[in-house]
């Protein structure tokens, strides 16, 4: 039996949501969230608070169509392949980038994304300038940070298997919405007395489970292989 990811797109689009919401609490991210506030808003505590939400929408709007570009590509692209449910050898393709991105998770293998294009995403626009913001979210969210490229590259390759374009776009949109959630809740938040959970260990374990879930699919994928090929 296999995984009919079309079977329940609304299902499926809450859950990448919730993906999104918990790679954002990942060490690589999490302790950003305050820092992302700060530069969007120009760093200066006498904007208004509204203005500095509307800005922070502006980086997610950035970022969330990043990503949905690369879920629509990937949709796209999965229609040259074929079913993955059909072909032992894409299943194999799968269960490789699953253990990649989990190992990557796991901190056994580094993320290959440049320094300098990491960098680049977080000074590519000028905090305080619609445009500058704008631009701050496209590159940020093609140049994802460590924690977020692995858990993102999986989802590309989970969504390649729809063979559908728009099932792409959209699961990726609900990841990033996902991802950049807190980010707005921490816009909001400023100036009042809300405040975000401090950063800890705790966001270790929540790295560990990605890796783990990761793994688990990967083995699903090896099992499905193995089945096709007997």
């Amino acid at each position: 039996m296999s995984i009919d990811l079309s079977a329940n797109p609304l299902l499926v689009t809450g859950a990448v949501f919730i993906a999104g919401v918990a790679t954002s609490l990942t060490p690589c991210l999490y302790p950003m969230i305050p820092i992302t506030v700060s530069i969007v808003g120009a760093g200066d505590s006498s904007v208004s608070r509204w203005h500095r939400v509307g800005l922070v929408a502006v980086y997610v709007i950035g970022l969330a169509a990043a990503y949905a570009a690369l879920g629509l590509l990937a949709g796209l692209g999965g229609t040259m392949f074929g079913s993955v449910s059909t072909n032992p050898w894409l299943q194999l393709v799968m269960a490789n980038v699953m253990l990649a991105a989990a190992a990557m998770m796991a901190d056994v293998i580094p993320v290959p994304i440049p320094e300098r294009l990491r960098t680049r995403a977080a000074t590519a626009g000028v905090g305080g300038k619609v445009t500058g913001v704008l631009i701050m979210g496209l590159v940020s969210g093609l140049v994802a940070a460590p924690c977020g490229a692995p858990v993102m590259a999986a989802i590309l390759t989970w969504v390649a298997a729809t063979r559908s374009a728009v099932l792409g776009f959209a699961y990726l949109l609900a990841f990033s919405v996902g991802m950049c959630s807190l980010l707005l809740v921490a816009a909001l938040a400023t100036d009042t007395t809300l405040r975000l959970p401090r950063a800890g260990p705790w966001m270790l374990w929540v790295k560990r489970a990605f890796a783990l879930i990761l793994l688990g699919v990967a083995e699903y994928y090896l099992v499905q292989m193995g089945t096709l090929l007997i």
